[in-house]
């Protein structure tokens, strides 16, 4: 939180005061039965909060905690849930800032108070929680209300402070909120469940919640493990390709993310975006299966060895396609190299009749193999990339796909690989050539040109 700017200073400053004004005007004294609720659920958020569960967002992180507030909004009304909600400010997360638990539990207070109003103008009157066989039928659509409330809420607020202190864009907002709404809308549940036990358990309900609650926290967790296995997974297929060329080293890992930055240009699905960045990774995986001596060879390609060139997006596809989380990313690695005017290969697709993957790809990659250093040039600048691909859009790349990555390029901009510098031991002969460059033919044996 250390050098806020000035808005975002203010920003918190006036939700904490807003949370506590809040508090203070509706205020009304407590009953004991009321004290202890609030006082068990106040040890359960406290709980749930110390402990928040990892999602397959960046940066996401969403609390448990959401449980027991939800269950304040049942059992507690709007100020019984804004009182709950300040309980983050001693929340069990000790690296957080003093600054950042009061918006914290400020957030969760003004969170809680709006969620229970909703509550209150929905429920039927004089409802208590559990008192009727038919409790959950009548209040599951005013909890419903509270609960989409409370999370929309929660995202505004916080959506708010990254803004104004500049820690992500609108852009980033949109593209991440929805996993962390689902992670939010889960938890927050448990806490119709917590509310229809305790006419029946007491405060013992608050425990029976608490398993299933780090049973959810577990499975996340082992989601997000095994994706991060599958990204080692990956990144060792990449390092294996790369070890036949030291000039392509970082490449697969360059267009997966220049493959990412057109697929949020032109709006995909987040689990779509993930996929792109899998075959962005994976889209040269078939050069495992071409004699390195073809990969590097100085002078002009046989009509064989070039085969074997043209083959390695196959060769791609038969390495990976056991691998079931691939999905529609095997298409990328297996038609990156086609053009839009169906001359590329393997099979020769022209238009749209190459896959929306494979197109984005296509695109990644020559940007990047032409502002890299290759042994026979200097890496082009990001500049003359951009002319180039203005000039094939349309006769080898999409013109959609081009038009997006150069927005995002100048939006988000782009980063060259340092030149490579080659091992004292190294004896590999120096290739002049590159089958991803636009800009340079292969040469064939026949003295035909390809590109």
């Amino acid at each position: 939180m250390r050098g806020l700017p000035l808005a975002a200073w203010a920003y918190v400053c006036g939700v904490i005061a807003l949370a506590t004004g809040l508090i203070v005007v509706h205020f009304k004294p407590l009953s004991w039965t009321t004290i202890v609720a609030l006082a068990v659920l106040a040890v359960l958020f406290l709980i749930c909060d110390s402990a928040p569960a990892l999602l397959n967002v960046e940066r996401a992180r969403v609390s448990l905690s959401f449980a027991a507030s939800l269950a304040s909004v049942v059992m507690l009304g709007p100020v019984g849930a804004a009182l709950l909600g300040f309980c983050a400010v001693v929340t069990g997360q000790r690296h957080l800032a003093t600054v950042k638990r009061l918006f914290n539990g400020a957030q969760f207070a003004l969170c809680g108070f709006t969620s229970g109003v909703v509550f209150g103008a929905l429920v039927p009157d004089n409802l208590e929680p559990g008192t009727s066989p038919h409790w959950v039928e009548q209040v599951i659509g005013p909890f419903l209300g509270a609960l989409v409330t409370f999370v929309l809420v929660n995202l505004l607020l916080v959506a708010g402070i990254l803004l104004l202190s500049k820690q992500a864009t609108l852009r980033e907002l949109l593209r991440e909120s929805g996993g962390l709404a689902f992670g939010c809308l889960g938890y927050g549940m448990f806490g119709l469940l917590i509310a229809g036990l305790w006419n029946w358990v007491g405060p013992f309900a608050a425990v029976l919640v608490l398993l299933p609650l780090f049973i959810a926290r577990w499975a996340l967790e082992q989601t997000r493990a095994q994706q991060q296995a599958h990204a080692a997974t990956l990144a060792a297929l990449c390092q294996a390709v790369e070890t036949k060329d030291y000039y392509t080293r970082g490449h697969s890992e360059r267009v997966s993310r220049g493959s990412v930055m057109i697929a949020q240009e032109i709006g995909m699905r987040s689990d779509r975006v993930e996929a792109i960045r899998y075959a962005g990774m994976l889209h040269d995986v078939g050069k495992l299966g071409v004699p390195t001596k073809v990969l590097q060879k100085s002078g002009s390609l046989t009509e064989e060895e070039f085969a074997a060139i043209q083959l390695h997006p196959m060769r791609g596809l038969e390495i990976v396609r056991e691998i079931g989380f691939l999905d529609e990313a095997l298409a990328g690695i297996m038609h990156h190299h086609e053009k839009v005017n169906g001359r590329g290969y393997p099979m020769g697709l022209a238009g749209d009749e190459i896959p929306e993957f494979a197109r984005i790809i296509g695109v990644a990659d020559a940007f990047d193999s032409m502002t890299s250093t290759r042994s026979y040039r200097a890496a082009r600048t990001i500049e003359e990339a951009v002319v180039e691909l203005r000039k094939c859009a349309g006769d080898h790349f999409d013109p959609v796909m081009v038009d997006a990555f150069l927005c995002a390029l100048e939006r988000v901009g782009w980063e060259p690989p340092e030149p490579v510098v080659l091992p004292e031991d190294n004896v590999v002969e120096i290739t002049l050539q590159d089958h991803d460059d636009p800009t340079v033919p292969i040469r064939v044996a026949t003295d035909e040109v390809r590109r």
